[in-house]
């Protein structure tokens, strides 16, 4: 099974929900070679229970995934990415109405000067049947890393990620599994996209197929996976993030970048 660990369903938190991109970035995952996703979304990006609805609404629920046929049977896992207070993002993965549920109880705390300490937030998802991640653990501004190890140790995984990996990938990979090893928890892979091009940047390798968190956690913790870093991973990062800034001028213009990509893309 090929996943990616970290992924969003629109191209930026301030700009509003839009189907038809999200189902073009399900399909592209796919066309990517990737069979699942973890839909990691920033908490407070504007509509984030619509997407998450539309989610729920369309996809075939298969254990804790949804299965999107026109997507070529991707399979997708509900998650949020947090910020806290100290620093830094959260990861999660979980059952949809924990995700949803979670969302809504962190309404209060999604300003930047309202941000929950990881403290607090990790109480928080300590009530849910929910994976934490350290999101990009090593990425300048963040300060996990830097939490107290009584917090550290809470965490279930760690995101080698995919922007980093192509800035430096030799300080990334020696940092993140150093912290792993330390922690004894997980390494997996996220591409942390925003659209297509970054898919299968770096990709989570598991042996078997799994619907459910708690048997994608087992396998983690088995090991039962290796992390492909694609040789173009460098080129897709920069190139994502050139089309992520133009897509972005295109919206401040007043323009449709959903149909000017969209119709690109099947051109």
């Amino acid at each position: 099974m090929y996943m990616d660990f970290h992924t969003h369903g629109k191209l930026a938190k301030y700009l509003p929900f839009s189907t038809e991109y999200t189902d073009w970035l399900l399909r592209e995952a796919r066309r990517a070679g990737l069979d699942a996703i973890c839909l990691t979304e920033h908490f407070n990006t504007q509509q984030f229970d619509t997407l998450y609805g539309y989610i729920e609404a369309r996809g075939e629920k298969n254990g804790d995934a949804y299965v999107f046929e026109d997507a070529g049977g991707l399979r997708v896992f509900p998650g949020m990415e947090t910020d806290i207070a100290e620093g830094g993002h959260v990861l999660c993965v979980g059952p949809m109405e924990a995700i949803r549920e979670m969302n809504r109880r962190l309404e209060p705390h999604k300003a930047k000067d309202r941000f929950l300490p990881a403290a607090q937030l990790l109480e928080l998802f300590a009530e849910y049947p929910v994976l934490v991640g350290a999101g990009h653990p090593f990425r300048d501004g963040g300060h996990i890393p830097d939490l107290p190890p009584e917090l550290l140790m809470r965490f279930d995984f760690l995101d080698l990620n995919g922007k980093d990996l192509a800035l430096d990938r030799e300080r990334t990979e020696r940092l993140t599994y150093a912290l792993g090893r330390e922690l004894d928890i997980p390494v997996v892979s996220g591409s942390d996209t925003h659209q297509a091009v970054q898919y299968g940047c770096v990709t989570t390798v598991f042996e078997r197929d799994v619907d459910t968190v708690p048997a994608l956690y087992g396998e983690m913790t088995a090991g039962r996976y290796a992390i492909d870093l694609s040789d173009t991973a460098a080129f897709q990062v920069r190139t994502a993030c050139l089309l992520k800034r133009s897509l972005k001028e295109i919206h401040a213009l007043g323009g449709d970048y959903v149909a000017i990509l969209t119709r690109e893309a099947t051109a």
